[in-house]
């Protein structure tokens, strides 16, 4: 098992912390003893058009719980004025951001998996971009300055998928392949920064929104495959924030700059197992039944 190095009390931001993957990165990264910058649209007194009663007020109580200090910020990524106040607060507050992670998605009621380009709802299709698309470049822009003041950052984008093959939707694979390009072509830009950005996938993401979808709970998650098989390979949103926990902890992590690394990748290079004790490899999987 690979060593990693001790928590130094690192500043992160994720950005689309409300719930899911973004949520569980959060409180990995809380584990560290980070503190962790959690903004999402949904809070206690406001519900974000994702309908969703997860908040980023629990988020932020759920990473000081873990022992770190989470802080709660209510952002809309899609708007360059508020992702600039956010990182004008963080640097007054914190002088610098270590790790920041583009988690920004609430693209699931805008897809519509049966509609081919052309037929598919033209203003979802762009909304969807703008979310999944826009509000990355917009954070990493005003993050990076603010990257820079670390003695080694990490920027990562969370996306679907390991290469650049097409994803089921027209507007879903520009979204997700594009979070890859922005991690690739980053990394490029900011060699002589000292920050290494990379591209981060889970496997077939368990999240809340699945397992309401699915009709279970995480206690009877596997009922699901009566619906979905391949819901048997499926993996809690904790297994991508062990993912992101280790990778933060690497001190040699400047070696996956410009990567597209999986869940079941660093599983493997870093010797954990998801929430539920189970290893799921997601890419293994796929592979033998999905091809």
């Amino acid at each position: 098992m690979m060593k990693l190095q001790q928590a130094d009390g690192k500043i992160a931001l994720v950005a689309g912390a409300t719930r899911g993957a973004g949520r569980a990165i959060a409180i990995k990264l809380g584990e560290t003893g980070a503190t962790v910058y959690v903004t999402g649209r949904t809070t206690r007194k406001h519900t974000s058009p994702m309908k969703r009663k997860e908040t980023i007020e629990e988020t932020a109580e759920l990473v000081t719980k873990a022992g770190g200090k989470g802080v709660p910020l209510q952002i809309d990524h899609t708007y360059e004025g508020q992702v600039q106040a956010l990182v004008e607060e963080i640097q007054q507050n914190e002088g610098r951001l270590d790790i920041a992670v583009n988690d920004v998605w609430g693209g699931d009621p805008l897809t519509d998996w049966m509609a081919a380009v052309g037929d598919h709802n033209l203003r979802n299709g762009l909304q969807l971009l703008q979310q999944a698309v826009t509000s990355h470049i917009i954070t990493t822009h005003y993050a990076v300055p603010l990257l820079r003041k670390s003695n080694q950052a990490l920027l990562i984008e969370i996306t679907d998928g390991t290469d650049y093959s097409y994803r089921g939707n027209f507007y879903y694979s520009l979204a997700k392949i594009s979070n890859i390009h922005m991690a690739s072509a980053a990394a490029h830009d900011l060699r002589k920064d000292r920050i290494t950005a990379c591209a981060v996938t889970p496997g077939f993401l368990r999240s809340e929104a699945m397992l309401d979808l699915f009709g279970v709970t995480e206690d009877n998650w596997q009922d699901g495959v009566k619906q979905d098989p391949h819901f048997i390979a499926s993996e809690t949103p904790f297994y991508l924030g062990e993912a992101i926990k280790h990778l933060s902890l690497d001190p040699n992590f400047q070696r996956f700059s410009g990567k597209v690394l999986s869940t079941w990748e660093l599983s493997d290079i870093y010797n954990f197992n998801d929430a539920d004790g189970r290893r799921p490899h997601w890419g293994n999987y796929y592979n033998e039944h999905l091809t």
